[in-house]
């Protein structure tokens, strides 16, 4: 059982390799042990293995990634022996070597290079090249028939070997694949979920300024004893009271003024 660390380091590590698949080579986790990688290695051109495609199998402790894997090779190669340990500076074989820092694309890549050495070890054979050739030649047709094959890479089960995501264009100088050559990848990608949508109501928003209000003139209720001018309101309030009280000033100046006259008329008349 993987430690947390080999899952997060190894769920990392998947995530990358998607991304930025090194040159040749392509693995991904087993779906029921994320500890066992398998992997498709691509014979690099010219090399004994051009056109060959070698299905294998990487074997991370649950330590990782302070312990290094032990790799074996399914495909028949003429290189190492089918389904047993490969011994080199990156597997389990030399713990004292291993390099934390080292991850999966980093541990194919070093594996393609001594596949294309000579040096001999545990888990190698000698072959002539022209033998390397015709392993290359039967490898695919060798590996359809598997059930690990077609159980880890169902999409590469095709009658015609398919291109790895990177086939070493770049490094080649040549111009990369069109994108319809890229097989899908084996996990789907994850989508953003809709944004929400927010339900509006007169409750929570409020209506623009007198945008479908219907303004109907107040009706001025007014007190007898106030004259009009001063009930009119605060729309009239520029001059309004000022009227107002020059008419209220004028009426009891003219009601004294009548007053006074009829005192004087009703004196004279007594008089007389």
């Amino acid at each position: 059982m993987a430690s947390k660390a080999a899952y997060k380091r190894l769920s990392k590590e998947y995530v990358t390799m998607q991304r930025e698949p090194p040159p040749f080579v392509w693995a991904a986790p087993d779906e029921k042990d994320i500890l066992t990688w398998n992997y498709i290695i691509r014979g690099p051109p010219d090399s004994p293995f051009a056109g060959g495609e070698y299905h294998g199998v990487l074997l991370f402790p649950s330590e990782y990634p302070f312990k290094p894997p032990g790799i074996k090779m399914h495909t028949p190669s003429g290189r190492f022996q089918p389904d047993k340990k490969i011994c080199f500076s990156m597997s389990d074989f030399h713990p004292g070597s291993w390099n934390p820092a080292w991850s999966v694309a980093t541990i194919l890549t070093g594996l393609v290079s001594f596949m294309l050495s000579d040096e001999m070890t545990t888990g190698s054979v000698t072959t002539s090249d022209a033998d390397k050739r015709t392993y290359a030649a039967r490898s695919h047709t060798w590996n359809v028939e598997q059930r690990k094959f077609k159980e880890a890479f169902p999409e590469y089960c095709t009658l015609i070997p398919r291109d790895l995501p990177n086939m070493g264009e770049k490094e080649r100088g040549k111009p990369d694949p069109p994108a319809a050559m890229l097989p899908a990848p084996s996990t789907p990608v994850a989508r953003l979920p809709p944004a929400p949508t927010l339900a509006l109501s007169s409750s929570t928003v409020p209506a623009p300024k007198n945008a479908g209000v219907i303004v109907r003139p107040r009706k001025i209720v007014r007190p007898n004893n106030i004259p009009a001018t001063i009930a009119a309101g605060p729309g009239d309030a520029s001059g309004g009271w000022c009227a107002g009280l020059r008419q209220v000033v004028w009426e009891k100046w003219r009601w004294g003024v009548l007053i006074a006259l009829a005192v004087i008329v009703s004196r004279i008349t007594s008089s007389a």
